[in-house]
């Protein structure tokens, strides 16, 4: 659905760009250039999301009885679920000088993640036979659990956070190079890459 989506964003903004440079002036270059807030939107779109079928397990030590009577929790959780893979729109940023395009862009990382809860039945909670009861408040802290399982799966995930990055920056670079089509540049693109450094820096001034 989403890649459905960033298509008709694209096959939109050509459409724009086409009518702004036969309705402008003599040189519509001055009117259309790559713009921010579209590219913004093609990077939104173009977030990956990765779906998850796995089962984690929950332990919680000495969870009832006394001394030599204690019995631990322990049981797993089968579920499904998704997380979302792109950058942080609110870092990317982009420079024009002529026809050198300079977009600022940070790495691919992990950007939510939510369990199905419609994935989750009674048969979803495999109790072990020795486990000490378990009650809703465990099933809650499973599921946070599995959420964060999934995230660190996808955030340890190196050829995945490259696929999302190739997929962000493809679709940047085909939109940058039909603005440039329509108004008659030949754009060039240098990408400069935001590091963990940048990152804080911006989000300290943005505080």
């Amino acid at each position: 659905m989403n890649k459905i989506k960033l298509w008709i964003l694209l096959l939109l903004l050509g459409i724009f760009a086409s009518f702004v440079a036969c309705n402008g002036d003599n040189d519509p270059s001055k009117n259309v250039e790559p713009r921010i807030s579209q590219m913004k939107s093609i990077s939104e779109l173009a977030a990956m999301n990765c779906y998850y079928h796995n089962v984690a397990k929950y332990e919680e030590k000495n969870a009832s009885g006394i001394l030599l009577w204690k019995k631990d929790k322990r049981f797993w959780i089968e579920y499904s679920g998704v997380v979302k893979i792109g950058i942080d729109t609110s870092l990317l940023n982009v420079e024009v000088d002529d026809t050198i395009v300079t977009i600022s862009i940070p790495n691919a990382k992990v950007l939510d993640k939510k369990v199905d809860e419609a994935s989750l039945t009674k048969d979803s909670f495999i109790v072990d036979s020795e486990s000490a009861d378990i009650d809703g408040e465990d099933e809650i802290k499973a599921f946070a659990e599995a959420q964060e399982i999934m995230a660190q799966a996808a955030a340890s995930d190196t050829a995945l956070l490259s696929n999302a990055q190739r997929r962000v920056e493809k679709l940047l670079e085909e939109y940058v190079l039909n603005i440039g089509s329509t108004t008659g540049k030949e754009y060039t693109i240098e990408w400069k890459y935001i590091n963990d450094d940048d990152r804080d820096s911006k989000e300290s001034d943005d505080e």
